[in-house]
């Protein structure tokens, strides 16, 4: 794990309650007593090899990789931090080439100022994702930028994993006829975000879906589904998705709104912030295109391996030109799906 501050002078005060400083005097000793005293031992990773800029790994077989970088506002939020929406947003996006997570590399950039009480809890955040998901964390880094200029924290994780299906899935696969299997009720993680940041009550409060997918994932694969494409609704919610699979492989597809799965608070409380459920960022929720005779095993399966409302939204239709989605109200009338221009929640990972 490296152990490079930004700029010649870092200093590190040790106290729970201290701050991150810039300042004077021998910056890369302190800053591996705080990777090695702080970091590593709250992630349990007290073996982390600090003095190395990288790991060794084997993997055997097919492998998946995968980047990303976390900026999430506030850095707590009911159901979740940025540490571990950082492993669980990584170890999705490996899910979703079906790929068991193997090992991850975790770099910080911290803002002076930030507390070393905020980083240990976001660093046993990490440790405690990172474990229920499967994943070793093999290798790392950490910067420090002066005070104003780095918001208390932005984590970019990577991810390596080896590859469970027969075939990774993807657009390409999808076939006329496919049916597209929701994993759960949408909205979840984007309207915790939302509210944490602009401090409204929410009784009870409502809750991120972040968690790690891989082990539905895996349930669908052991049952003998065939996974034609694999997508976690993360930035732009369900309907950037659908729009990213259809333009993709060139096809329409159309799905059910009344099939599509939001509780009655994250209806009302998106109705309160203008939001439409649909466009809503989630961490734990995907849709899965599937042939449509494994469309019932896959929900059955999912509704097993998950606490969520597994159900088959909707379908592929033959090729149109450029590909698109269409969503039908429960009246039969058909709309195109389009996603906007610009986020509708920024920094909601």
């Amino acid at each position: 794990m490296k152990d490079e501050p930004a700029g010649p002078h870092c200093a590190i005060n040790a106290g729970d309650g201290a701050l991150i400083q810039l300042g004077h005097g021998g910056g890369g000793s302190l800053m591996r007593d705080l990777i090695g005293k702080i970091i590593a031992p709250a992630m349990d990773q007290a073996s982390l090899d600090i003095e190395s800029d990288g790991a060794a790994v084997s993997l055997g077989g097919p492998a998946a990789f995968t980047t990303d970088s976390y900026v999430v506002s506030p850095l707590f939020f009911p159901g979740g931090d940025i540490g571990s929406l950082a492993v669980n947003g990584t170890v999705n996006d490996l899910a979703m080439c079906a790929a068991e997570p193997s090992y991850l590399s975790v770099s910080f950039i911290i803002e002076e100022g930030l507390s070393i009480e905020t980083l240990k809890r976001v660093a046993q955040s990490i440790g405690a994702a990172a474990k229920t998901a499967g994943a070793r964390i093999a290798t790392g880094d950490t910067k420090v930028v002066e005070r104003g200029k780095g918001d208390g924290l932005y984590i970019n994780t990577a991810g390596v994993g080896s590859v469970k299906a027969p075939f990774a899935p993807g657009p390409s696969r999808l076939r006329p006829g496919d049916a597209i299997i929701l994993s759960g009720d949408i909205g979840r993680h984007g309207v915790a975000v939302m509210a944490s940041r602009a401090e409204l009550d929410f009784t009870p409060p409502i809750r991120s879906d972040c968690a790690p997918l891989w082990d539905q994932v895996r349930a669908l694969i052991d049952a003998g589904v065939e996974l034609h494409c694999l997508r976690d609704l993360t930035r732009g919610g369900l309907a950037a998705a659908l729009v990213e699979i259809a333009q993709s492989a060139g096809c329409e597809i159309a799905v059910d709104e009344p099939e599509i799965a939001v509780s009655e608070q994250i209806s009302s409380a998106c109705e309160l912030l203008g939001l439409d459920p649909i466009h809503v960022a989630n961490e734990g929720r995907f849709i899965a295109v599937v042939p449509a005779e494994h469309a019932d095993l896959a929900v059955a399966t999912l509704g097993s391996a998950s606490a969520g409302q597994a159900r088959r939204i909707g379908e592929t239709t033959p090729a149109h030109q450029g590909g698109r989605a269409l969503i039908r109200s429960a009246y039969g009338v058909k709309r195109q799906i389009r996603t906007p221009k610009g986020e509708q929640l920024p920094r909601i990972c």
